[in-house]
This record gives structure tokens, C-alpha cells and sequence, in this order.
């Protein structure tokens, strides 16, 4: 098992990793002061605003309303921070964002009108949790057992033959195959709609509800499964044959053991971990949602959300965004740890 100190210092070494990598997204997202200049130019014009529709503010003198006006500008710069050297400023960000105060979005808004950013991902979460995780599950599932019929007699024609397949989605983005999808299951056979979540109006029984979410998936889902269980099967195949080479593995046939126990006693198991690690961080990339898939299916996930806030400016919710994901990746690692010392007997780390 894995020892207390081993623990520690993995922890330290990744909650600085988080540390790093949420600043570099804060500085990167702010475009180097872009943004704060954008909420300074949307803090004058909103206490312009308020002040104009006073009637007591407009029957003042023209040098008392210029002062009054400037004093609330200068009293709201400095309740948001903005006042603040950029440097200083990129800090208070940063421990906002590690603690996920992350405040409002500049222009996206929930469904129920919240510009909180926790509020807007965590509506959009559950669409991507859904549809990738799904996906994932069931990819890594088939893509495992075919790399295993793979590496049973490879070089044969099914694996000659997947290897191209995997060949061909390696090189072919995802959301090419979700245009040529859409073309022949909702355009040609209308067996599927276009897309969206669920269809307009929806269902009020909850039942069929859910069953119309079920359906408005399964085209992205067919989707991604078939851009990603090639290579997972491939990337199985290596992996075992790889072990297969190994002399604990021979000394296993050599004993007279059947095929099927060797393959799941001695080369499945030792090869788990670099798998395991594949798949829990395959579906923790997937959690930040496809972008241009989502898009394109009109998915209402966080890849979609992103790139609305790419296209948008709102950098609150682009570092909203990077920082959930970058807990999740964290939080990954440390849980991978755990299950290879539970996995593979052979790793004790002190």
C-alpha cells in the first residue's frame, strides 16, 4: 500500500500544480488587464445609467453632477478591486478562484436568469456528465475487449483491420463524424433529431422526459464511442502483448495453465494500471465537454458553455471552467495512486 509520506508529497506537489496552472489561466483569461478594462468601461456606463434615471441627481448643477457621478464610479472601481495594481489584482483572482468564489459571468446567464458562474456551470454539468461519461464508459469497455481479441493473434486481419480503423479516427476529428451523423441518420434517414437536448416543447411526464433525453443523445453518444473505442482498443492491444512477452507470463504457460488464465491472471491484471490511468483521465477530459461537438450537435454542455464564453469575453466563466477541471484532474491523480497499490500488488511506494 501506499505510505502516509508517499501521499503527503504527492498531495503538495499537485495542490502546487493547481496553484500554478489556476494563475496562468487567470492571467491568460484577464488578456493581460483586457477584461478589468472592460469591467471599469461597464462600471462607468451602469452608474451613468442609475444616476440619469434620478430625478434628484438631474436637478442638480452640471459641476455637482460630474462630481457626485465620478465619486460613485470611483467608489464602485474600488469595491470590485479594479483600483488595484494588475499584479495584485491577478492574486486576489487567484485565491477567488481556488476557493471557488467565482463570482458573476459578464454576459452569459443561466436558464433561470443567475450570472453566478457556479450557478451556470453547475446547470451545464449534468449534459456533459451524462453524454461523456456514457460514452466513455462504454468505449473504454469495448475498446478493452477488442484489444484483447487483438492481442491474441496479432497481425492477424482483425487486427490488421482495426489497427486501420484506429489509424483512421486517430487522424479524423470527432466532430467530423458527428457532421457525417447528422447527414445520414437526422438528414437522410430522420431516425435522429439534429440535435439539442430535448425536444420543444418537452415532455411534461418525467418518464418520457428522460426518454427524450435518452433519444436526443444517443447521435452524439454513437458519436463519440465510434471516434474513441479504435484507438482504446489499440492502445489495449499494445499494452498486452507487451505483457504477454514477459517471462512471468511464459513461466504461467509453461505450467500447463489454460489461455484464459493467463490472460486474466497473469497479463490482464499487470497491465490494468497503465489502462486505469487512460480511462480515469479520458473521462475527466471528457467532463470539460467536446467543444466543437457540442457545438455541433447543439448540446447544451460545458464544452459548449466554453465556447460561448471564448466567443463572449467572459473570462469569469472560461476560469470557472478551467478550475473545476482542474480539481477534477487533481483529485484523479491522487485516487489513481490509491487503486494501483490495490491493483497491482507489485507497487509499494514508502
Amino acid at each position: 500500500m501506499l505510505s502516509k509520506s508517499y501521499l503527503a508529497k504527492r498531495a503538495s506537489l499537485l495542490a502546487v500544480t493547481l496553484i500554478v496552472a489556476t494563475y496562468l489561466t487567470v492571467i491568460i483569461a484577464n488578456g493581460g488587464g483586457l477584461v478589468d478594462q472592460i469591467l471599469t468601461s461597464q462600471i462607468r456606463f451602469d452608474v451613468t445609467s442609475t444616476l440619469s434615471r434620478d430625478p434628484a441627481f438631474n436637478r442638480l448643477p452640471e459641476e455637482e453632477r460630474e462630481r457626485l457621478l465620478e465619486q460613485r464610479i470611483e467608489l464602485a472601481i474600488r469595491a470590485k478591486g479594479l483600483d488595484q495594481p494588475f499584479i495584485v489584482r491577478s492574486f486576489i483572482y487567484l485565491v477567488d478562484a481556488l476557493t471557488l468564489r467565482l463570482g458573476q459571468a459578464l454576459v452569459i446567464k443561466s436558464n433561470t436568469g443567475s450570472r453566478a458562474v457556479v450557478d451556470i456551470i453547475m446547470e451545464r454539468l449534468p449534459a456533459t456528465v451524462a453524454l461523456f461519461t456514457t460514452a466513455t464508459v462504454i468505449y473504454s469497455v469495448l475498446g478493452i475487449l477488442i484489444g484483447l481479441v487483438m492481442a491474441r493473434k496479432p497481425g492477424g486481419l482483425f487486427d490488421r483491420f482495426m489497427t486501420m480503423l484506429a489509424v483512421i479516427t486517430g487522424v479524423i476529428p470527432p466532430w467530423f463524424f458527428a457532421i457525417i451523423f447528422l447527414l445520414l441518420f437526422a438528414f437522410y434517414i430522420k431516425l435522429f433529431p439534429f440535435g439539442g437536448f430535448v425536444s420543444v416543447p418537452s415532455p411534461t411526464d418525467p418518464f418520457l422526459y428522460a426518454l427524450d433525453v435518452l433519444y436526443h443523445m444517443v447521435l452524439p453518444l454513437l458519436t463519440w464511442v465510434f471516434a474513441s473505442f479504435p484507438f482504446w482498443a489499440y492502445i489495449t492491444r499494445n499494452i498486452v502483448i507487451q505483457t504477454i512477452g514477459e517471462d512471468f507470463v511464459t513461466m504461467a504457460k509453461a505450467k500447463g495453465l489454460s489461455e484464459a488464465t493467463v490472460l486474466r491472471r497473469y497479463v490482464l491484471r499487470p497491465s490494468l494500471p497503465p489502462i486505469i490511468t487512460n480511462v480515469a483521465l479520458a473521462l475527466i477530459a471528457s467532463w470539460q465537454g467536446a467543444i466543437i461537438t457540442e457545438v455541433v450537435f447543439g448540446w447544451p454542455g460545458i464544452g459548449n458553455l466554453l465556447n460561448l464564453a471564448i466567443l463572449s469575453t467572459d473570462a469569469p466563466v472560461v476560469i470557472g471552467v478551467a478550475v473545476m477541471y482542474a480539481y477534477l484532474l487533481v483529485a484523479t491523480v491522487l485516487i489513481l495512486d490509491i487503486i494501483y497499490s490495490l491493483v497491482d500488488p507489485r507497487l509499494k511506494i514508502g
